[in-house]
């Protein structure tokens, strides 16, 4: 079995007098208070608000010293060059940010869906073609997630569905090949949702610095999208031995760093 804290969208923003720090913190303080041990801790995009290199020296401090293995991904908010450098310790380059993490219990691929200068998603041939690697070489009976920040479907929330991720057909193509990838992973939307595609479970994680008003809570005014005043929250998703993919979700106090809710 296999045990994954997931978390989206923390927008650091060195800028905004701590807010998105304080929010992240939060989520991280209660990950770190847990009486067991995480197999991982996944956060899949817009890691950075602006792509800056002050808010990736941020990420690295609030992520990167957890006690639970960490796995991050790039979204439209982010810089791939500056992502590289100033939160994974790397040489700077432009290329996808893909990374692997093959745990006891199951074997988590991030992929990098983000397009420079763009808010859509894509995954390129050359993601695609590691994603295959990746699955092929995983051993038969090993669940595999696969994880990216753009949802490649339609959510029904028109504001985020405009970006979603594009050429999703081919994703599912390579996905039908492969019977152990057992969920997909995302993020983006800033709002918990669950979801099917190329018939596996689509899990996107709440998002921590704000939430998305959906359609039929919109109100009018300049800013009927985007809900600043609920608390953070973040997806664990229970990966069984026979690959069921259990989620639950839980709220946190982000006055208190404790997990609370349903």
């Amino acid at each position: 079995m296999a045990l994954i804290a997931h978390l989206s969208d923390i927008h650091l923003d060195t800028a905004d007098g701590g807010r998105s720090a304080a929010r992240t913190r939060a989520v991280m303080d209660y990950l770190e208070g847990l009486p067991v041990d995480l197999d991982a801790v996944l956060v899949t995009g817009d890691i950075a608000d602006h792509g800056r290199p002050d808010e990736y020296a941020s990420a690295r401090e609030l992520l990167l010293g957890s006690r639970h293995p960490v796995l991050v991904c790039p979204g439209n908010h982010d810089d791939r060059t500056a992502f590289r450098t100033g939160l994974l310790g790397l040489p700077g380059s432009v290329e996808p940010v893909n990374q692997v993490l093959r745990t006891a219990g199951c074997t988590i691929a991030l992929c990098d869906s983000s397009v420079p200068g763009e808010d859509e998603g894509f995954l390129s041939d050359g993601t695609l073609a590691w994603l295959e690697e990746v699955l092929a070489g995983t051993p038969a009976g090993t669940p595999v997630l696969v994880g990216f920040h753009h949802p490649p479907v339609e959510l029904h929330t028109p504001y985020v569905d405009q970006w979603r991720q594009f050429g999703e057909e081919r994703l599912a193509a390579l996905a039908r090949r492969y019977p152990d990838l057992a969920g997909f992973l995302c993020g983006h939307t800033h709002t918990a949702t669950a979801t099917v595609f190329a018939g596996r479970p689509l899990l996107v994680a709440p998002g921590v610095v704000s939430a998305l008003r959906l359609p039929w809570e919109q109100p009018t005014g300049p800013s009927p999208h985007v809900h600043l005043d609920l608390p953070p929250a973040v997806a664990f998703h229970v990966v069984d031995g026979g690959g069921r993919l259990t989620t639950h979700y839980r709220i946190v106090d982000a006055s208190s760093g404790l997990g609370s809710g349903r």
